[in-house]
């Protein structure tokens, strides 16, 4: 006998159940027959990744008390309480299920339920169901919260990015970046800008143009005055920066006529824009090259 009555304080008093299910149910001891009094149980729903949990009560019958103290259920998730119900009718001080459904705010869910010492009235306790709720996560994010750079394409349990034409998607699988090194620019004058100038340049990318002239001339470069690049208030350039210099491709020696830009930019949103003008100006008559660099549109 000892032993019978140690075993439903086991069954009644044990850890959480687990449910792993993408639907499923769950009740009260004895359901639809009464509940037992001193009584505690415990489910804990978990659901792939994607998904929430979607909770609803199909009957509801507990005793009655003030704020809940006596009997209740209790709905928690990530250690946040969402609901505690008692009780069968609806009041100022217990609050029933009715046809509320508890959407999760992630993919699990926790729902505890507790008797007291007594149950005089019998009540029958409750019934509830549970299933797992696909995610839009494309839906879900503001303007300056999205997940993806161009595209956010949906599906069951998760989502995927992808980029306009032109465009490559970077190894984080959210950033759209251009593929723009190893350009090689021979021409005697010309303009070399930003991605997409006049509009924002994009994220994540890092560009490099070759310029260079033939022998007995230079070049001479003149940045748009509106040039606007991510800056910083106290550290040099520690973003988004526009380089002018050489390699072992251009040598030192010939900077004058061999000049290389690399444009890099960091994940963040300040993009901006810049642009520039070169044009080679011939070494041999010094008189001669005065031609001045046509100057750029103020703002």
């Amino acid at each position: 006998m000892r032993i019978f009555i140690l075993s439903l304080l086991l069954q009644f008093r044990c850890g959480a159940e687990l449910l792993s299910e993408m639907y499923g149910s769950l009740q009260s001891p004895n359901f639809p027959e009464p509940y037992p009094r001193d009584t505690e149980l415990n489910w804990n729903i978990g659901v792939p990744d994607g998904f929430r949990i979607s909770l609803f009560f199909s009957h509801f019958d507990l005793e009655p008390s003030y704020l809940c103290e006596y009997d209740f259920v209790k709905v928690k998730a990530d250690g946040e309480v969402l609901a505690v119900f008692c009780g069968k009718e609806e009041t100022d001080t217990e609050e029933v299920p009715t046809q509320q459904v508890i959407t999760s705010p992630r993919n699990s869910l926790s729902i505890q339920f507790v008797s007291d010492f007594s149950n005089e009235e019998r009540f029958s306790g409750f019934m509830a169901h549970y299933s797992a709720v696909d995610v839009d996560e494309c839906s879900q994010r503001s303007d300056e919260d999205q997940l993806c750079d161009h595209f956010c394409h949906n599906f069951i349990g998760g989502y995927y990015c992808s980029c306009r034409y032109g465009y490559q998607l970077h190894t984080d699988n959210h950033t759209c970046r251009v593929e723009c090194s190893g350009a090689v620019f021979k021409e005697r004058s010309g303009i070399l800008s930003s991605i997409n100038f006049p509009s924002p340049y994009p994220k994540s990318s890092d560009c490099s143009y070759r310029i260079e002239v033939e022998e007995g001339f230079r070049l001479r470069l003149q940045f748009d005055p509106r040039f606007d690049v991510e800056d910083h208030p106290d550290i040099t350039c520690p973003y988004d920066h526009v380089k002018v210099g050489s390699s072992h491709s251009c040598p030192i020696t010939h900077t004058l006529r061999c000049l290389l830009i690399g444009s890099v930019s960091d994940p963040s949103r300040k993009q901006r824009v810049w642009t520039v003008l070169w044009r080679s100006v011939s070494r041999v008559h010094p008189d001669r090259q005065q031609r001045r660099l046509h100057p750029f549109p103020q703002r």
